[in-house]
């Protein structure tokens, strides 16, 4: 366990700035039979690792790296910028816990399968996430006794509930409390929509990728604030060979470019719960917290389709809307419920 932990240490990826916290990435099996392996970066907490949380990071698509969003360009320690540079995230996670990023499913970015007609789905993302968490906590013993979070933003959201509810079948768990940003803008709407609408919506899928292109060229004109190229730069950082090296990634030498988002993998996907909120009222029966939060002026992942959605899991308020303050300046709002 130990020689696989170390065998994993990156000590330096390229461009970095220097850090005074260690990091890990490699490959864990899921499932041997489909030769499955999934990729992971972990970043130990920048002070007392041993007493901060583990928490898993999840991006959705699906079919989108959570190493090339999360990480590269969100949340984690560090941003891919224009040429390669790569910067110290002064608001990155890993102040707060142990950071963990997973790739998922197979076929997500530098994740792998040996088969080539996988299905892709939520029960079997889940499935094999559960499998890495278990593997990957036995490689790294000293975190297994630690509270562990799972995070995840846009169609994470199904990965995350899904993920919790297969693991709340599992006994002798350490999951205190989970946390994601609350699902994409379509994804939230279905929670209300009938199935036929659902099944329209997937054709339209492949036609709303392309159409993201041409939003790319309208965001270029934004005059600050927003590098439409960062997906661009992320893309280019991560198939350079040096970089794939450092973070002992496409060790199989798969000659496919890697790609931020498969959108093989996004319209293939064949299970998606028409209603994720049995599942977040089977969590918090069960005892889990549970934070789900939008931005009040997001159009894809409205607010409005939050409130409404966790309207009908029928909670008690113990703790009607209050602002929520950043530096004494008002951020937000929250809302506290109880089943």
């Amino acid at each position: 366990t130990e020689a696989l932990q170390e065998a994993d240490h990156v000590l330096h990826i390229p461009g970095q700035p220097l850090v005074n916290f260690q990091q890990y990435s490699g490959y864990v099996t899921a499932d041997e039979n489909y030769g499955k392996a999934l990729f992971y970066w972990f970043f130990e907490a920048t002070y007392k690792p041993s007493e901060k949380p583990v928490l898993l990071w999840l991006n959705g698509g699906p079919g989108c790296s959570s190493i090339g969003f999360g990480q590269a360009q969100e949340l984690g320690p560090f941003l891919v910028k224009k040429d390669s540079v790569v910067k110290f995230n002064n608001y990155t996670w890993n102040k707060a816990s142990n950071l963990l990023f997973l790739d998922a499913p197979a076929g997500v970015g530098f994740s792998y399968s040996n088969k080539t007609l996988d299905v892709y789905g939520d029960n079997i993302t889940a499935t094999d996430s559960y499998a890495f968490l278990v593997n990957w906590f036995k490689r790294f013993l000293q975190y297994k006794s630690n509270e562990f979070y799972i995070a995840g933003e846009s169609y994470a959201g199904h990965y995350v509930l899904s993920l919790l509810r297969l693991s709340m079948m599992e006994p002798e768990n350490n999951y205190k409390g989970e946390l994601h940003k609350s699902q994409r803008f379509h994804a939230c709407i279905l929670l209300l929509a009938p199935k036929e609408i659902h099944s329209e919506n997937r054709l339209r899928w492949k036609f709303k990728y392309f159409l993201g292109r041409i939003l790319q060229d309208i965001m270029r004109k934004i005059p600050a604030g927003y590098d439409p190229c960062s997906q661009n730069h992320a893309t280019d950082y991560f198939n350079r060979q040096d970089v794939q090296e450092a973070l002992h990634a496409n060790v199989t030498k798969i000659s496919k470019a890697w790609e931020l988002c498969d959108i093989d993998i996004n319209v293939k996907w064949n299970d998606s719960s028409f209603s994720i909120l049995p599942i977040i009222k089977k969590l918090t029966d069960g005892g889990l917290r549970v934070w789900m939060f939008s931005g009040d002026t997001d159009g894809r992942v409205p607010v409005t389709s939050t409130r409404y959605s966790l309207k009908k899991l029928g909670l008690n308020i113990t703790e009607d809307w209050s602002p929520w303050y950043n530096h004494r300046e008002v951020g937000g709002g929250l809302q506290f419920m109880k089943g």
